[in-house]
Order: structure tokens, then sequence, then C-alpha cells
């Protein structure tokens, strides 16, 4: 295979159905996920036969089980698959709406209207299952997506790529709108990187490795976001009931992810009264805690925190601890280790409360709320294709809304600039 050859060839179709998606109807492009939705329920055992490779491949290698679990296409994930589908075609279209229009004093008429981006390569690690999200959320937006999936998943996306492609063409939208990269070779990515005229957009999803190598090797944008390291303050004024059962909830529920607490902040006049109802829960739990000094003067048990437990991600049952003076203490803190994704305040006081809120700097603010909640699904987006950190040009859940631009329309009836 002539790889450089092969991924600019994907790039020119992608180019050329991104265009004829641009204008589809919206009955065509639902009718299009529908069948999609249908063509993999009816074809579950192929898929699964084909994952049952990937499955034993990445075992044969020595994968740990988390990793097994988040390749493996398991009855209850396809369904979960084909009913996200369902629900992408219950989401509004966002292309071709007007957000604004305004008359000019020379009598034109100015507007923004909704676009599609147009070709986004998404470049991403192990779940197959995320082949059929980001896709579905592309052709619903108008956008063809080229999809670079991790190694161990290679046969499970092809097959996946192949079924939609057949459900596509059925619908009369072309084929191309979604591809797989059909090689494992690392050559692929690169190649992909580098055709800034065809392709908008590029969007990594994985660990901050893999975001780095793409954010510094290509020549397309990149949406990008390295890690989540998120904060929990829990200020003076905190119901420390609530606060328990939100710190807990976003350390807890679900630590391998990116919206999961990794430092959790205390001001010092609850420190005492909290922490060791908390640490006991924590424990309860097989958190390890890793603390400040005087973290460490109420609970002397706490490993001692150093400087590079502070900007972690640890993905994992370990929470560092910091009791702070005040609430500039937390802001301050907050402003130096945070990686801009999520960041919470436990109060009942307004005024810090939007302090809080006006002056944390990360995509998704919450009071009294666990950070848990960043997420498309959760804030009422549908499905997302991930959590960007930088601003362009989206901040946070990049659900249909974000995969769009606008352009500026404008009616005349003759004017002509003197």
């Amino acid at each position: 295979m002539d790889i450089a050859a092969t991924i600019k060839n994907m790039a020119l179709e992608a180019r050329g159905a991104a265009r004829r998606l641009a204008t589809l109807p919206h009955p065509v492009k639902n009718q299009a996920l529908t069948l999609i939705a249908d063509k993999l329920g009816q074809e579950k055992a192929a898929i699964q036969a084909e994952n049952r490779l990937d499955v034993e491949a990445a075992q044969a290698l020595g994968h740990p089980a988390a990793f097994i679990d988040r390749l493996t296409l398991s009855d209850k994930v396809i369904q979960s698959m084909v009913q996200g589908l369902k629900e992408v075609v219950q989401l509004p279209d966002p292309v071709g709406a007007v957000t604004s229009m305004w008359r000019r004093p020379n009598g034109l008429l100015v507007g923004r209207q909704r676009i599609p981006l147009g070709v986004i390569g998404f470049i991403y690690e192990s779940r197959p299952n995320v082949t059929v999200d980001a896709a579905a959320l592309c052709l619903k937006s108008g956008n063809a997506i080229i999809l670079k999936g991790g190694k161990e998943a290679i046969r499970s996306n092809l097959i996946l790529a192949r079924l939609m492609a057949q459900a596509l063409e059925a619908a009369g939208v072309p084929g191309a709108a979604v591809q797989v990269v059909p090689t494992t070779e690392r050559e692929a990515v690169t190649e992909l990187l580098k055709l800034d005229e065809l392709v908008d957009l590029i969007i990594p999803r994985g660990g901050e490795g893999l975001i780095r190598f793409v954010a510094e090797n290509s020549r397309i944008p990149v949406l990008k976001h390295y890690k989540g390291v998120c904060h929990i303050y829990v200020d003076a004024d905190a119901d420390l009931n609530l606060a328990n059962e939100v710190c807990f909830n976003a350390k807890v529920q679900r630590p391998g992810v990116c919206n999961a607490m990794e430092t959790m902040l205390v001001h010092e006049q609850v420190a005492p009264q909290f922490l060791p109802a908390m640490f006991k829960r924590f424990r309860q739990a097989n958190v390890e805690l890793r603390g400040c000094s005087r973290t460490r003067e109420i609970d002397p048990q706490v490993r001692p925190a150093t400087d590079a437990d502070w900007p972690e991600e640890y993905l994992d049952l370990i929470l560092a601890v910091r009791v702070v003076p005040d609430v500039d203490a937390a802001l301050d803190h907050i402003d130096r280790y945070s990686s801009k994704h999520t960041e919470a305040i436990i109060t009942r006081d307004y005024d810090n409360a939007q302090r809080f809120l006006n002056e944390v700097d990360s995509s998704v603010v919450l009071v009294n709320a666990s950070t848990r909640f960043n997420d498309g699904g959760e804030l009422g987006l549908g499905a997302e294709i991930g959590i960007s950190t930088s601003k362009l040009h989206a901040f946070g859940p990049m659900s249909l809304e974000e995969l769009t631009t606008t352009k500026f329309i404008v009616y005349g009836s003759g004017q002509i600039r003197q």
C-alpha cells in the first residue's frame, strides 16, 4: 500500500462528499442515520466476529482487563450504539439555521447562517463504538469524516465503516462521507496531518501522548484537550453533607475518565470538620489520599503530596488534597494547575459562587454539583465527539452545533460601495 497516496485519495473523496453533505435535506440525513442503526442491528454477529479477532489479539499482547473491556463490542455496547444513532436522529439539525439578522443603513440585510466545517479528521484510541458515535455526529452536522482508530480495533472499525457506507449509499448519501483509514501504520497519521488543503479540522481523542503528537505535527487546526485536572473547592460556607456527596461522586463514581475530580481544595475554616468524615468515606472506597502539610496535620495517615501531584491527572482512585486560607487561594491554585477542563465550588455564599463562575477559566464551571457533569449528554447537548479545552473554535463538550461554524449571508437590492 502506498500510504501517502491512499490517505490523499481518501481526503479527496471526503472533500467531494462534504460538498454534497452540506446541502443534504434534514430528512435524508436522518434516514441515513436510521439505516445505519438498522444495519448495525442486523449485522451484529458479523461485527462481533471481527471484534473477537481484535480482542484475542489484544489479549495475546497482554493488554489489561480495562483496555479489553473498552475494546469489546458486547451485545450491550452494540445496542448502545444503535440507541445513540436514534438519539442523534432526534436532535435538531443546526445546518442552515440563521442565527441572527440585521439591516444596515444602506438597506443591506445581513445575517449569519450555520454551515458544516467540511472534512474532519478524527484520530482516536481503542474504543470502536466511538467510530459510530463520531460518524453519526459528523453526518448530522453535514461533515465528512476520516477516522483513524487505534491499531487494536482495526478489524472492528473496518467492518463498521463498511456497513455504514452501505447504509449511506442506500439513503443516497456518498459512502465516502464516512471512511476508516485501512492501515495501522503510524505513517497514515502523519500523512493525514499534512493535508491542510483538503481537511478542515483534526480532532484527536485519547491519551495525552497521542494528543501532543497530533498537535505538534499537524498543519491542520487541531481541537484538543490534553488532560482533565479537575478541581472541587469546598468553601467556608459550604453545606458539608452536600460537599461530601458531591466530592465522593466526582472522585469515585468513575475515576478513570477526564471529568473525574483529581484535586480537592478545602477552606481552612471547615477542613477540621469536613476532612475526617470525607477521608473515612474515601478510604472505604480504596481512594489513596495525598495531601499538603495542613491536610496532614488533620490526618497524619495521608501521604505527603509533592509538587508533581498538583498538575497530575491520575485517572485512578488517587486524590490530591490542599487546605487553603480563602477563596483567593483556591482561585490561584486552580489558575496555576488547572487544565481548563472542569472545576466546581461547593458553597452557600452567592457572591463566592458568582465570583468562581466568572473568574475560573475552564470549559465547564459548576456550583454545588459534581465535575462528572461535563459531558454532552448530561448537559443536554446529546452525543459528543469530545471535549475541547482549547477555545478556537469550541470550548467544552462538542456536539452538533460545535461541529459547525457560521458564514455571513447578505441580501441586497443593487447597493454599491461608495
